[in-house]
Protein backbone atom coordinates (compact mmCIF):
# COMPACT_ATOMS: atom_id res chain seq x y z
CA UNK A 1 0.00 0.00 0.00
CA UNK A 2 1.25 3.53 -0.90
CA UNK A 3 2.30 5.65 1.91
CA UNK A 4 0.50 8.77 2.31
CA UNK A 5 3.87 10.42 2.50
CA UNK A 6 5.96 8.01 0.08
CA UNK A 7 6.58 10.90 -2.53
CA UNK A 8 9.99 10.73 -2.34
CA UNK A 9 10.47 6.74 -1.80
CA UNK A 10 11.19 4.51 -4.48
CA UNK A 11 11.11 1.66 -2.44
CA UNK A 12 8.31 0.24 0.01
CA UNK A 13 8.73 -0.10 3.91
CA UNK A 14 9.73 -3.34 4.91
CA UNK A 15 7.03 -5.66 6.71
CA UNK A 16 8.90 -5.88 9.51
CA UNK A 17 9.42 -2.17 9.73
CA UNK A 18 5.48 -1.83 9.21
CA UNK A 19 4.88 -3.73 12.51
CA UNK A 20 7.95 -2.27 14.63
CA UNK A 21 6.82 1.06 13.67
CA UNK A 22 2.90 1.12 13.98
CA UNK A 23 0.90 2.49 16.92
CA UNK A 24 -2.49 1.89 15.62
CA UNK A 25 -2.31 -1.22 18.02
CA UNK A 26 -2.75 1.40 20.89
CA UNK A 27 -3.71 4.52 19.01
CA UNK A 28 -7.00 3.97 17.49
CA UNK A 29 -8.02 4.65 21.26
CA UNK A 30 -7.98 8.29 19.90
CA UNK A 31 -10.51 8.11 16.92
CA UNK A 32 -13.49 10.16 17.81
CA UNK A 33 -10.51 12.77 19.27
CA UNK A 34 -8.95 12.67 16.02
CA UNK A 35 -12.06 12.81 13.86
CA UNK A 36 -13.27 15.87 15.95
CA UNK A 37 -10.14 17.78 15.31
CA UNK A 38 -10.34 17.17 11.22
CA UNK A 39 -13.48 18.25 11.55
CA UNK A 40 -13.25 21.54 13.35
CA UNK A 41 -10.17 21.40 11.22
CA UNK A 42 -11.96 21.09 8.03
CA UNK A 43 -14.61 23.57 8.76
CA UNK A 44 -11.78 26.25 9.33
CA UNK A 45 -9.77 25.74 6.26
CA UNK A 46 -13.42 26.40 4.25
CA UNK A 47 -14.09 29.57 6.76
CA UNK A 48 -10.33 30.91 5.68
CA UNK A 49 -11.07 29.83 2.18
CA UNK A 50 -8.30 27.19 1.70
CA UNK A 51 -10.24 24.57 0.51
CA UNK A 52 -14.40 24.90 -0.72
CA UNK A 53 -17.45 24.66 1.31
CA UNK A 54 -18.66 22.35 -0.95
CA UNK A 55 -14.80 20.19 0.43
CA UNK A 56 -15.49 20.67 3.95
CA UNK A 57 -19.18 19.21 3.74
CA UNK A 58 -17.62 15.92 1.84
CA UNK A 59 -14.81 16.20 4.15
CA UNK A 60 -17.36 16.30 7.19
CA UNK A 61 -19.71 13.73 6.16
CA UNK A 62 -16.72 11.10 5.50
CA UNK A 63 -15.29 11.44 8.76
CA UNK A 64 -19.24 11.08 10.40
CA UNK A 65 -19.53 8.26 7.76
CA UNK A 66 -15.97 6.90 9.80
CA UNK A 67 -17.46 7.24 13.15
CA UNK A 68 -20.24 5.74 12.74
CA UNK A 69 -18.19 2.38 11.49
CA UNK A 70 -15.68 2.48 14.23
CA UNK A 71 -19.28 2.50 16.36
CA UNK A 72 -20.34 -0.45 14.51
CA UNK A 73 -16.58 -2.40 14.62
CA UNK A 74 -16.69 -2.22 10.66
CA UNK A 75 -13.90 0.09 10.42
CA UNK A 76 -10.79 -2.00 9.00
CA UNK A 77 -7.71 -0.61 10.96
CA UNK A 78 -4.69 -1.84 9.00
CA UNK A 79 -1.47 -1.84 10.41
CA UNK A 80 0.65 -0.85 7.00
CA UNK A 81 -1.06 2.93 8.02
CA UNK A 82 0.80 3.16 10.94
CA UNK A 83 -1.42 5.31 12.87
CA UNK A 84 -4.93 6.18 13.46
CA UNK A 85 -4.43 9.67 11.73
CA UNK A 86 -3.16 7.98 8.80
CA UNK A 87 -5.92 5.17 8.89
CA UNK A 88 -8.70 8.26 8.98
CA UNK A 89 -7.11 10.17 6.54
CA UNK A 90 -7.17 7.29 4.00
CA UNK A 91 -10.22 6.04 4.66
CA UNK A 92 -11.61 9.70 4.20
CA UNK A 93 -9.66 9.68 0.69
CA UNK A 94 -11.21 6.55 -0.40
CA UNK A 95 -14.48 8.16 -0.06
CA UNK A 96 -13.61 11.61 -1.32
CA UNK A 97 -10.64 11.41 -3.19
CA UNK A 98 -10.15 15.10 -4.27
CA UNK A 99 -11.41 16.84 -0.78
CA UNK A 100 -10.00 13.85 1.23
CA UNK A 101 -6.69 14.70 0.28
CA UNK A 102 -7.00 18.44 1.14
CA UNK A 103 -7.64 17.86 4.74
CA UNK A 104 -4.17 17.65 5.75
CA UNK A 105 -3.74 20.95 4.69
CA UNK A 106 -2.37 23.51 6.77
CA UNK A 107 -1.38 20.53 9.53
CA UNK A 108 0.72 17.56 10.38
CA UNK A 109 1.13 14.44 12.28
CA UNK A 110 2.88 16.35 14.97
CA UNK A 111 0.45 18.92 15.83
CA UNK A 112 -2.48 16.38 15.00
CA UNK A 113 -1.36 14.24 17.48
CA UNK A 114 -0.51 16.05 20.07
CA UNK A 115 -4.51 17.72 19.76
CA UNK A 116 -5.41 13.97 19.82
CA UNK A 117 -3.53 13.38 23.39
CA UNK A 118 -4.76 16.70 24.42
CA UNK A 119 -8.40 15.91 23.70
CA UNK A 120 -8.23 12.57 24.91
CA UNK A 121 -6.53 13.52 28.45
CA UNK A 122 -8.92 16.31 28.46
CA UNK A 123 -12.19 13.99 28.71
CA UNK A 124 -9.53 11.42 31.33
CA UNK A 125 -9.21 13.68 33.62
CA UNK A 126 -12.63 15.54 34.22
CA UNK A 127 -13.63 11.28 34.57
CA UNK A 128 -10.79 10.95 37.06
CA UNK A 129 -12.41 14.09 38.80
CA UNK A 130 -15.66 12.69 38.89
CA UNK A 131 -14.82 9.26 40.46
CA UNK A 132 -11.88 10.63 43.07
CA UNK A 133 -15.43 13.15 43.52
CA UNK A 134 -17.81 10.36 44.16
CA UNK A 135 -15.29 8.54 46.68
CA UNK A 136 -14.80 11.38 48.30
CA UNK A 137 -18.58 11.54 48.82
CA UNK A 138 -18.86 7.77 50.00
CA UNK A 139 -15.89 8.44 52.74
CA UNK A 140 -18.13 11.71 54.03
CA UNK A 141 -21.28 9.96 54.64
CA UNK A 142 -19.60 6.71 56.31
CA UNK A 143 -18.01 9.08 58.78
CA UNK A 144 -20.85 10.58 59.07
CA UNK A 145 -22.61 7.47 60.19
CA UNK A 146 -19.71 6.83 62.69
CA UNK A 147 -19.73 10.17 64.21
CA UNK A 148 -19.81 7.91 67.91
CA UNK A 149 -17.25 4.89 66.44
CA UNK A 150 -14.10 5.63 68.44
CA UNK A 151 -10.46 3.49 66.77
CA UNK A 152 -7.27 3.70 67.65
CA UNK A 153 -4.77 6.37 66.05
CA UNK A 154 -1.46 4.71 65.13
CA UNK A 155 2.19 5.91 64.71
CA UNK A 156 4.91 3.50 63.43
CA UNK A 157 1.75 1.15 62.94
CA UNK A 158 1.68 1.25 67.13
CA UNK A 159 -1.49 2.13 68.88
CA UNK A 160 -1.06 5.95 69.65
CA UNK A 161 -4.56 7.54 70.56
CA UNK A 162 -8.02 7.23 70.20
CA UNK A 163 -9.63 8.80 67.51
CA UNK A 164 -12.78 9.10 65.79
CA UNK A 165 -13.25 6.31 62.87
CA UNK A 166 -14.78 9.46 60.95
CA UNK A 167 -11.77 11.75 61.48
CA UNK A 168 -9.23 8.76 60.41
CA UNK A 169 -11.30 8.69 57.16
CA UNK A 170 -11.63 11.83 56.53
CA UNK A 171 -7.82 12.14 56.70
CA UNK A 172 -8.20 10.29 53.36
CA UNK A 173 -10.96 13.11 51.82
CA UNK A 174 -8.38 15.45 52.34
CA UNK A 175 -5.77 13.60 50.19
CA UNK A 176 -8.62 13.24 47.63
CA UNK A 177 -8.86 16.59 47.43
CA UNK A 178 -5.53 17.62 46.71
CA UNK A 179 -5.63 15.54 44.10
CA UNK A 180 -8.65 16.68 42.86
CA UNK A 181 -6.99 20.34 43.09
CA UNK A 182 -4.03 19.23 41.27
CA UNK A 183 -6.04 17.55 38.41
CA UNK A 184 -7.80 20.40 38.08
CA UNK A 185 -4.87 22.59 37.72
CA UNK A 186 -2.96 20.05 35.40
CA UNK A 187 -6.31 20.48 33.03
CA UNK A 188 -5.37 24.03 32.71
CA UNK A 189 -2.33 22.83 30.74
CA UNK A 190 -3.77 20.47 28.87
CA UNK A 191 -6.35 22.53 27.71
CA UNK A 192 -4.59 24.27 25.15
CA UNK A 193 -4.63 24.44 21.74
CA UNK A 194 -1.33 22.70 20.15
CA UNK A 195 -3.28 22.66 16.08
CA UNK A 196 -1.48 25.11 13.68
CA UNK A 197 1.86 24.80 14.83
CA UNK A 198 2.74 22.31 11.95
CA UNK A 199 5.12 20.13 11.81
CA UNK A 200 7.23 22.76 13.64
CA UNK A 201 7.47 26.30 12.74
CA UNK A 202 3.43 27.38 11.47
CA UNK A 203 2.63 27.96 8.22
CA UNK A 204 2.62 30.09 5.41
CA UNK A 205 -1.31 29.48 4.74
CA UNK A 206 -3.95 32.38 6.51
CA UNK A 207 -5.74 29.66 9.29
CA UNK A 208 -7.36 30.72 12.16
CA UNK A 209 -6.42 29.08 15.13
CA UNK A 210 -8.67 30.63 17.53
CA UNK A 211 -11.42 29.62 15.13
CA UNK A 212 -10.39 25.97 16.07
CA UNK A 213 -10.02 26.69 19.69
CA UNK A 214 -13.29 27.54 20.27
CA UNK A 215 -14.74 25.20 17.83
CA UNK A 216 -12.87 22.23 19.97
CA UNK A 217 -13.65 24.24 23.78
CA UNK A 218 -9.44 24.79 23.96
CA UNK A 219 -9.15 28.06 26.83
CA UNK A 220 -5.26 28.80 25.72
CA UNK A 221 -3.52 28.45 22.42
CA UNK A 222 0.60 27.43 22.43
CA UNK A 223 1.92 30.46 21.73
CA UNK A 224 5.36 28.87 20.35
CA UNK A 225 5.35 26.40 17.48
CA UNK A 226 8.12 24.36 18.25
CA UNK A 227 6.95 23.84 21.73
CA UNK A 228 3.67 22.92 21.08
CA UNK A 229 4.82 19.68 19.02
CA UNK A 230 7.39 18.74 21.23
CA UNK A 231 5.87 19.11 24.66
CA UNK A 232 4.53 16.07 26.78
CA UNK A 233 5.05 18.24 30.23
CA UNK A 234 1.24 17.82 30.44
CA UNK A 235 1.26 13.81 30.05
CA UNK A 236 4.09 13.90 32.73
CA UNK A 237 2.64 16.22 34.66
CA UNK A 238 -1.12 14.15 34.95
CA UNK A 239 0.78 10.72 35.31
CA UNK A 240 2.70 12.38 37.91
CA UNK A 241 -0.66 13.53 39.82
CA UNK A 242 -2.01 10.04 39.35
CA UNK A 243 1.31 8.63 40.88
CA UNK A 244 0.06 10.35 44.01
CA UNK A 245 -3.79 9.32 43.77
CA UNK A 246 -2.18 6.08 43.53
CA UNK A 247 0.12 6.34 46.41
CA UNK A 248 -3.18 7.36 48.62
CA UNK A 249 -5.36 4.81 47.15
CA UNK A 250 -2.44 2.25 48.01
CA UNK A 251 -2.10 3.73 51.24
CA UNK A 252 -5.98 3.10 52.20
CA UNK A 253 -5.72 -0.38 50.39
CA UNK A 254 -2.67 -1.34 52.78
CA UNK A 255 -5.29 -0.29 55.73
CA UNK A 256 -8.07 -2.51 54.60
CA UNK A 257 -5.90 -5.47 53.75
CA UNK A 258 -4.40 -5.03 57.78
CA UNK A 259 -7.74 -3.94 58.95
CA UNK A 260 -9.24 -7.42 57.23
CA UNK A 261 -7.11 -9.30 59.16
CA UNK A 262 -7.97 -12.09 62.10
CA UNK A 263 -5.47 -10.12 64.08
CA UNK A 264 -7.28 -6.36 63.84
CA UNK A 265 -10.59 -7.86 63.02
CA UNK A 266 -11.32 -4.01 62.08
CA UNK A 267 -13.63 -4.50 59.04
CA UNK A 268 -15.60 -7.37 57.15
CA UNK A 269 -15.27 -7.11 53.00
CA UNK A 270 -18.27 -8.66 51.50
CA UNK A 271 -17.76 -12.11 49.61
CA UNK A 272 -19.10 -10.25 46.66
CA UNK A 273 -14.85 -8.19 46.76
CA UNK A 274 -12.96 -10.52 48.05
CA UNK A 275 -11.78 -14.51 47.14
CA UNK A 276 -10.36 -17.56 48.59
CA UNK A 277 -7.50 -19.82 48.32
CA UNK A 278 -6.76 -22.54 45.74
CA UNK A 279 -6.17 -25.32 48.79
CA UNK A 280 -7.20 -23.25 52.09
CA UNK A 281 -10.81 -23.46 52.20
CA UNK A 282 -11.28 -21.52 55.43
CA UNK A 283 -9.31 -18.14 53.43
CA UNK A 284 -11.06 -15.01 52.17
CA UNK A 285 -8.45 -12.35 50.96
CA UNK A 286 -9.14 -9.15 50.15
CA UNK A 287 -7.70 -9.47 47.12
CA UNK A 288 -9.07 -6.20 45.14
CA UNK A 289 -7.26 -4.04 47.91
CA UNK A 290 -3.96 -5.76 47.12
CA UNK A 291 -4.30 -5.10 43.53
CA UNK A 292 -4.97 -1.70 44.58
CA UNK A 293 -1.78 -1.77 46.06
CA UNK A 294 0.06 -4.02 42.93
CA UNK A 295 -0.94 -1.45 40.21
CA UNK A 296 0.68 1.41 41.76
CA UNK A 297 3.66 0.08 40.99
CA UNK A 298 2.38 0.26 37.37
CA UNK A 299 1.55 3.84 37.22
CA UNK A 300 5.22 4.91 39.13
CA UNK A 301 6.36 2.82 36.25
CA UNK A 302 4.38 4.66 33.82
CA UNK A 303 5.68 8.05 35.10
CA UNK A 304 9.86 6.83 35.10
CA UNK A 305 8.71 5.80 31.08
CA UNK A 306 7.59 8.90 29.76
CA UNK A 307 10.28 10.68 31.77
CA UNK A 308 12.92 8.03 30.52
CA UNK A 309 11.57 9.23 26.81
CA UNK A 310 11.96 12.60 26.89
CA UNK A 311 14.86 13.33 28.63
CA UNK A 312 17.05 13.78 26.45
CA UNK A 313 15.16 14.79 22.91
CA UNK A 314 15.94 17.60 21.05
CA UNK A 315 13.26 20.08 20.05
CA UNK A 316 10.77 19.23 18.25
CA UNK A 317 9.30 16.42 17.44
CA UNK A 318 10.76 12.91 17.48
CA UNK A 319 9.50 9.31 16.87
CA UNK A 320 10.37 7.97 20.38
CA UNK A 321 7.51 10.45 21.54
CA UNK A 322 5.03 7.84 19.63
CA UNK A 323 5.56 5.78 22.96
CA UNK A 324 4.82 8.41 25.60
CA UNK A 325 0.91 6.85 24.32
CA UNK A 326 1.39 3.25 26.27
CA UNK A 327 2.06 4.94 29.92
CA UNK A 328 -0.60 6.96 29.36
CA UNK A 329 -3.10 4.98 28.69
CA UNK A 330 -2.25 2.31 30.62
CA UNK A 331 -1.99 5.16 33.73
CA UNK A 332 -5.18 6.26 32.58
CA UNK A 333 -7.13 2.53 32.59
CA UNK A 334 -5.40 2.10 35.79
CA UNK A 335 -6.62 4.92 37.66
CA UNK A 336 -10.12 4.89 36.60
CA UNK A 337 -10.31 1.11 37.42
CA UNK A 338 -9.21 1.53 40.54
CA UNK A 339 -10.96 4.22 41.45
CA UNK A 340 -14.22 2.69 39.87
CA UNK A 341 -13.43 -0.41 42.22
CA UNK A 342 -12.68 1.13 45.71
CA UNK A 343 -15.95 3.22 45.37
CA UNK A 344 -18.13 -0.05 44.51
CA UNK A 345 -16.03 -2.10 47.68
CA UNK A 346 -16.71 0.65 50.18
CA UNK A 347 -20.77 0.09 49.93
CA UNK A 348 -20.05 -3.49 51.01
CA UNK A 349 -17.26 -2.71 54.01
CA UNK A 350 -18.67 -3.18 57.56
CA UNK A 351 -16.79 -1.46 60.65
CA UNK A 352 -16.78 -3.77 63.89
CA UNK A 353 -17.27 -0.12 66.31
CA UNK A 354 -16.86 -2.93 69.27
CA UNK A 355 -13.76 -4.19 68.02
CA UNK A 356 -12.35 -0.57 67.33
CA UNK A 357 -13.56 0.99 70.54
CA UNK A 358 -12.34 -2.32 72.15
CA UNK A 359 -8.86 -1.76 70.83
CA UNK A 360 -8.67 1.88 71.04
CA UNK A 361 -8.91 1.93 74.63
CA UNK A 362 -5.57 -0.58 75.45
CA UNK A 363 -2.18 0.19 75.09
CA UNK A 364 -1.85 3.39 77.26
CA UNK A 365 -3.40 5.46 74.57
CA UNK A 366 -4.84 7.89 76.85
CA UNK A 367 -0.74 8.43 78.28
CA UNK A 368 -0.96 12.16 76.70
CA UNK A 369 -3.87 12.60 77.74
CA UNK A 370 -2.74 12.24 81.63
CA UNK A 371 0.59 14.06 80.14
CA UNK A 372 -1.84 17.58 79.03
CA UNK A 373 -3.63 16.68 82.44
CA UNK A 374 -0.65 17.98 84.34
CA UNK A 375 0.42 20.29 81.93
CA UNK A 376 -2.98 21.74 82.97
CA UNK A 377 -2.07 21.32 86.80
CA UNK A 378 0.88 24.00 85.84
CA UNK A 379 3.84 21.17 85.71
CA UNK A 380 6.18 21.91 82.67
CA UNK A 381 5.44 19.66 79.46
CA UNK A 382 9.07 17.86 79.69
CA UNK A 383 8.46 17.06 83.72
CA UNK A 384 4.62 15.90 82.74
CA UNK A 385 6.01 13.52 80.11
CA UNK A 386 8.64 11.65 82.63
CA UNK A 387 5.86 11.45 85.46
CA UNK A 388 3.21 9.80 82.95
CA UNK A 389 5.93 7.83 81.70
CA UNK A 390 6.74 6.32 84.74
CA UNK A 391 3.01 5.46 85.52
CA UNK A 392 3.09 3.56 82.19
CA UNK A 393 6.18 1.76 83.50
CA UNK A 394 4.25 0.95 87.32
CA UNK A 395 0.92 -0.50 84.87
CA UNK A 396 2.80 -2.63 82.71
CA UNK A 397 5.10 -4.00 85.81
CA UNK A 398 1.98 -4.75 87.75
CA UNK A 399 -0.39 -5.14 84.50
CA UNK A 400 -2.72 -2.92 85.13
CA UNK A 401 -4.44 0.51 83.26
CA UNK A 402 -3.98 3.69 83.83
CA UNK A 403 -8.09 4.19 84.46
CA UNK A 404 -7.81 1.91 87.49
CA UNK A 405 -5.14 3.20 89.70
CA UNK A 406 -6.06 4.19 92.63
CA UNK A 407 -6.07 7.96 93.68
CA UNK A 408 -3.64 7.22 96.38
CA UNK A 409 -0.86 5.44 93.45
CA UNK A 410 -1.24 8.99 91.64
CA UNK A 411 -0.73 10.75 94.01
CA UNK A 412 3.20 8.78 94.56
CA UNK A 413 4.19 10.21 91.45
CA UNK A 414 2.74 13.48 91.87
CA UNK A 415 1.10 15.86 94.46
CA UNK A 416 -0.81 17.40 91.77
CA UNK A 417 -3.06 14.59 90.79
CA UNK A 418 -6.60 15.34 91.80
CA UNK A 419 -9.76 13.44 91.77
CA UNK A 420 -10.54 15.06 88.42
CA UNK A 421 -7.65 12.84 86.67
CA UNK A 422 -10.60 10.01 86.05
CA UNK A 423 -12.30 12.35 83.55
CA UNK A 424 -9.04 12.62 81.27
CA UNK A 425 -8.81 8.86 81.51
CA UNK A 426 -12.36 8.49 79.58
CA UNK A 427 -12.37 7.27 76.21
CA UNK A 428 -15.28 9.41 74.76
CA UNK A 429 -13.75 12.47 76.84
CA UNK A 430 -10.75 12.03 75.72
CA UNK A 431 -11.50 12.22 72.44
CA UNK A 432 -14.07 14.40 72.37
CA UNK A 433 -11.42 16.80 74.42
CA UNK A 434 -9.85 17.14 71.33
CA UNK A 435 -11.10 20.81 70.31
CA UNK A 436 -8.46 22.26 68.56
CA UNK A 437 -8.86 23.26 64.86
CA UNK A 438 -8.55 20.05 63.05
CA UNK A 439 -8.88 17.57 65.77
CA UNK A 440 -10.43 14.39 66.42
CA UNK A 441 -13.37 16.11 68.82
CA UNK A 442 -17.11 15.15 67.56
CA UNK A 443 -17.49 18.60 67.08
CA UNK A 444 -14.01 19.33 64.80
CA UNK A 445 -15.60 16.22 62.95
CA UNK A 446 -18.88 17.58 62.41
CA UNK A 447 -16.93 20.91 60.87
CA UNK A 448 -14.79 18.80 58.58
CA UNK A 449 -18.15 17.05 57.12
CA UNK A 450 -19.77 19.77 56.62
CA UNK A 451 -16.92 21.58 55.29
CA UNK A 452 -16.62 18.82 52.37
CA UNK A 453 -20.31 18.61 52.01
CA UNK A 454 -20.22 22.17 50.69
CA UNK A 455 -17.05 21.44 48.66
CA UNK A 456 -18.32 18.66 47.28
CA UNK A 457 -21.21 20.11 46.01
CA UNK A 458 -19.00 22.67 43.97
CA UNK A 459 -18.17 22.13 40.54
Amino acid sequence: MKKLWGGRFTQGAAKSVEAFTQSISFDKRLAFYDIAGSTAHAKMLAKQGIITQKEAKEIITGLNKIKKQIILSTFDFKVELEDIHMNIESALTEMYPDSGRKLHTARSRNDQVALDLRLYLRDVTKNIIELIKNFQNILVDISEKHLNTIMPGYTHLQRAQPVLLAHHLLAYVEMFQRDRERLSDCLKRVNTLPLGACAMSGTTLNIDRDYVAKELKFARISENSMDAVSDRDFVIEFISHCSIIMMHLSRMAEELVLWSTGEFSFIEISDAYTTGSSIMPQKKNPDVAELIRGKTGRVYGALMSILTIMKALPLTYNRDMQEDKIPLFDTCDTVSASLQIINEMFHHINFNAMRLRETASSGFSLATDLAEYLVRKGIPFRAAHEITGNIVKYCVELDETLEKIPLSVFKSFSDSIEEDVYQCLNLDDAVNNKNSRGGTSMNEVQKQIQRFKKLLRMR
